[in-house]
């Protein structure tokens, strides 16, 4: 895999790099236009990288902030992905209630969805067939390698014609709603965030194994890898070559 690759001597040093990376790459585009977007992910690893990024004073006004997916709970659950970044970004960051654009998982997963792609596709002024192009896109790998909420096996891996869908992962006995791969591939910068020795045998199998998103939805990116940049800790990384 032809990726720009960066790798930590633990996960603290890999979410820092990984928040200086996406204020840079926020910072870009604004140079050039009044307002980026942000899509972000949940899980336990990039809390640290959160809150780096509430703490550098950034003009958060000027930035759109979307999920890539979410767990079908309430938005005070603690397995809440809205919780966690409104914790550790949204409020530290005083990040303008406008333009936080949350997957309402307390309601029907398919209405969830179904009210989350109307939003992006009105804040993209989006035609029928157009897919939203996300300024920059955090995203992180479980250790089965699934991706968002693209988990192996999972038919929504094949789906490139919508923009997010309702998904039960009967693993967590969790229904669950995440953006699908076209979103996910159509992304100018793709920053993905991956920690911790559980993660290491995914890592290996996305880098050196042939291209099956099927069974390592992580591999799904835009093509040639474009924008991909990975941040990784030594334990995640121990078995690439």
């Amino acid at each position: 895999m032809n990726v720009a690759r960066f790798t930590a001597r633990d996960a603290l040093a890999a979410a820092d790099a990984s928040a200086k990376h996406i204020l840079s790459l926020l910072e870009s585009t604004l140079a050039d236009r009044e307002f980026a977007t942000l899509a972000v992910s949940g899980g336990a690893g990039p809390r640290p990288m959160f809150l780096n990024l509430a703490a550098s004073r950034f003009e958060w006004s000027r930035v759109h902030l979307f999920w890539v997916d979410e767990r079908c709970v309430p938005p005070t659950d603690p397995a809440s992905n809205y919780k966690l970044v409104n914790e550790s970004l949204i409020t530290p960051a005083h990040f303008p209630a406008a333009n936080v654009h949350r997957i309402k998982g307390e309601i029907d997963p398919k209405t969830a969805a179904a009210e989350y792609t109307a939003d992006i596709r009105k804040f993209f002024g989006l035609t029928a067939d157009a897919f939203p192009q996300f300024d920059v896109m955090h995203r992180g790998i479980g250790p089965d390698a699934h991706t968002a909420s693209l988990f192996p096996g999972n038919p929504l891996v094949n789906d490139h014609e919508g923009i997010a869908g309702a998904t039960f992962a009967p693993q967590f006995n969790q229904w669950r709603v995440t953006l699908l791969p076209a979103v996910l591939a159509a992304a100018h910068h793709t920053v993905l965030l991956v920690t911790g020795e559980e993660k290491q045998e995914a890592v290996r199998n996305v880098f050196q194994e042939e291209y099956n998103p099927l069974k390592y939805p992580a591999q799904i990116a835009p093509p040639q890898n474009r924008g991909v940049t990975w941040f990784l800790d030594d334990k995640a990384a121990a078995l690439l070559d």
